[in-house]
């Protein structure tokens, strides 16, 4: 399983909005563009998802900026994944609208596609954006946890 670059992207932008101020404070896009080196027509794009997605508010005009709608610990990798990407399926079968499979008549292992989904989201939904805007990487934050 690989993201898109723009799921990607929209994790270093929210990363950044998250270490300045817990996202609390407004940022200017222009500035965060600048600041992780996202492009910025790709950062105004992703303000636009992330805004309707409600992870973000978003403001215009002089002491307008974007600031994330709750704090970081309280926003999931999962949450902004399905911002940008959509419900987190693996395969296209899981989708009740697409059926466009060959072996869908006869596949045994389409009943349990829902179940890998689940665990995917739940490990994503295990990663906090406090957690990503973090210093340290997650494998020492889990260690200091452990310890």
């Amino acid at each position: 399983m690989r993201l898109s670059s723009l799921t990607d992207y929209a994790v270093v932008l929210l990363s950044a909005a998250a270490r300045h101020c817990g996202g609390l404070a407004r940022q200017n896009a222009t500035v965060l563009a600048e600041e992780t080196g996202v492009p910025l027509p790709t950062a105004q794009k992703l303000v636009s998802k992330l805004s309707a997605a409600g992870l973000i508010d978003s403001a215009r005009g002089t002491g307008g900026g974007i600031r994330l709608s709750r704090p970081p610990a309280s926003i999931t990798l999962a949450d902004i994944v399905e911002a940008v990407e959509g419900p987190i399926a693996m395969t296209s079968c899981v989708d009740a609208a697409n059926h466009d499979c060959a072996i869908e008549g006869n596949c045994r292992v389409k009943p349990h596609w829902g179940a890998v989904n689940r665990a995917v989201r739940g490990a994503l939904a295990g990663i906090t954006l406090a957690q990503l805007a973090a210093d340290a990487p997650l494998a020492q934050q889990q260690m200091k946890v452990e310890a």
